[in-house]
Order: C-alpha cells, then sequence, then structure tokens
C-alpha cells in the first residue's frame, strides 16, 4: 500500500518552523508517497496523462494524450516515472512495454506549452528539463528489459524515449523523425549522446542536422528499431518479444542489461547537465521564441 501522511492540526496551515503541516499538498486531505520500495494497483496512482496496466508478466505503459499525439508536459513525465518506479519494484513484473495511444507514438515536447510556460524563463524550463531526465533515468535504470511498441510517428523527444528502451516493434507505415535545429532547440535529451552508437556518425548527423522522416524500414535497417511489421502484425510481434524475454532470468537479466547500457549511460551522464544548463539559457534568446511561434502559427 502506499504511505499516507495526513495532516495535522485540524487542517490548519502552519506557517514555516512552527511544526504543524501545511494542508493539502497533493491530493484531498492526504500526501500519497510510498513508504517502502513495494508495488501498487495501477487504479492506486490515479494517473490522467498514461494509463498504466500490469498483466504479469507484463506492464504496459501508454502515452495517453492522443488529441496532441502524445506530446509530452510535465504531469506525463512525472507519471511516466512513476510508473517506471513502480514496475521496478514489481516482482511479478518481467517486461515493460512502452507505447502511445491513437495513431502516434510520441511527437516529444508540447511546444505549446513551451510557449505558455518556459520562453523567457529559463529557470522554469530548467525545471522541466529535470523532470525529463528522470523520467529517462527511471526508465533506464528499471532493471528489466523495455519494449517500445512504436505505433504511430516518433518525432522529437518521442524517438528519445522508444531509444531509451531495450528494444523496439515499429509499424512499417510509420517515421522518426527530428526536428530540433527548425525549432530553436537540440535533441540533447538522448538523440545526441546515443545516436552514433546506435546508427554510426554520419547517419546520427543525417538525422538530427537534416531533420528529414526517416521511414520505419530504413529505421530497422540502420539499427535505430529492431523491427519493422505492418500495423495487423505489431501486437503479434510484441507478444513474441515479451513473451521471449520473460522466460530469461530477471537477476541475469538485469546485470547483463546493465552492462549493455555502460556506453549510453557513460554519454548520458557526461552530457546531460549541460545540455539541460544550456537549452535552458536558450530558452530566453529570440530563435526558439521566433522557431517555436512559426510552428505554432501554422497548426
Amino acid at each position: 500500500m502506499e504511505g499516507r501522511a495526513r495532516r495535522v492540526d485540524g487542517g490548519r496551515a502552519g506557517r514555516a518552523g512552527d511544526g504543524r503541516g501545511v494542508p493539502r499538498l497533493l491530493r484531498g486531505d492526504f500526501v500519497s508517497e510510498p513508504d517502502r520500495p513495494a508495488p501498487v494497483a495501477p487504479e492506486e496512482l490515479g494517473f490522467e496523462r498514461i494509463v498504466y496496466e500490469k498483466a504479469p508478466p507484463r506492464a504496459t505503459i501508454t502515452l495517453n494524450r492522443p488529441e496532441i499525439l502524445n506530446a509530452f508536459d510535465f504531469k506525463m513525465l512525472r507519471e511516466i516515472a512513476r510508473a517506471c518506479e513502480d514496475a521496478s519494484w514489481d516482482d511479478s513484473i518481467r517486461v515493460v512495454v512502452v507505447t502511445g495511444a491513437g495513431r502516434a507514438f510520441c511527437v516529444g515536447a508540447n511546444l505549446r506549452e513551451w510557449a505558455d510556460g518556459y520562453l523567457g524563463k529559463p529557470n522554469e524550463y530548467w525545471k522541466w528539463f529535470g523532470a525529463f531526465k528522470d523520467m529517462h533515468d527511471r526508465l533506464r535504470e528499471i532493471g528489466k528489459p523495455t519494449v517500445a511498441r512504436i505505433n504511430g510517428i516518433a518525432v522529437g523527444g518521442g524517438n528519445e524515449l522508444q531509444m531509451a528502451c531495450d528494444l523496439a516493434v515499429m509499424v512499417d507505415d510509420a517515421f522518426i523523425r527530428h526536428v530540433g535545429p527548425e525549432h530553436g532547440s537540440v535533441p540533447a535529451g538522448g538523440a545526441t549522446q546515443w545516436l552514433t552508437i546506435m546508427v554510426g556518425d554520419r547517419r546520427a548527423r543525417e538525422i538530427v542536422l537534416m531533420c528529414e522522416e526517416i521511414p520505419a524500414v530504413k529505421a530497422a535497417e540502420w539499427g535505430l528499431v529492431n523491427w519493422a511489421v505492418p500495423a495487423a502484425e505489431l501486437d503479434a510481434k510484441v507478444d513474441e518479444v515479451v513473451e521471449s524475454l520473460a522466460r530469461k532470468l530477471p537477476q541475469t537479466t538485469r546485470y547483463a542489461k546493465q552492462h549493455l547500457n555502460f556506453w549510453r549511460d557513460l554519454a548520458w551522464h557526461q552530457t546531460i547537465n549541460h545540455a539541460r544548463d544550456w537549452l535552458a539559457l536558450s530558452m530566453a534568446t529570440d530563435e526558439p521564441k521566433a522557431a517555436i511561434e512559426r510552428f505554432l502559427e501554422r497548426k
């Protein structure tokens, strides 16, 4: 069960340092926070931006904002991180699948949210990127195999999300694309760190600098995803992969994954905090402001 911190002093607000509780810190009359590393039923977590399901040996995290192609906002990032934490604590879960609702896997950050909340506000963007970084860390360090079920386009941070998974199955009529240099951003939340490892230096530069669509079949040929399959075969292929992974010994698999993560982790930890600071500062400059405004005007 989740640990519950109750309101004290009859619900009266406390002043800093007076020893009294501050009411309504989270939902209703309670603060919900685990008091030990124990999994809970998904419905207890009350997620709003994702659907989190457990059907052992599989857990599934579905990004659930199909009306905006599953774009990230701050709340979604926090919910993905918490779902990964819960799945990592659940010994009945052997494999975690990450997918999207509707016709897209994920198109990265919600640029309208950026325009409203972060342009010209470097400190606020720095906080947002902290949630993005935490989500990636919890997914990569989940301690069990992860499979990206790429049901549609994966753009920007959406591609970085699937790259953070161990394996990826993609529908063959979708594409992967990075657009940061067109929108005043740098894809330094995984792409600049990992693309050279996964597809080689020249192809990585093509993906990041050209900002062109990479069709699913080409993505599979390049090693950016493992399989590109017809949409009608997507679930069967994901099931096949999950069933194979679930048969493996969990502790051995966890340690094998940790070793396989070495170069990714090295590149990530050497660069991510620098990227966080630079991207935050760039939010105060004219280039991203003009680029994002042009993008939103076309919508």
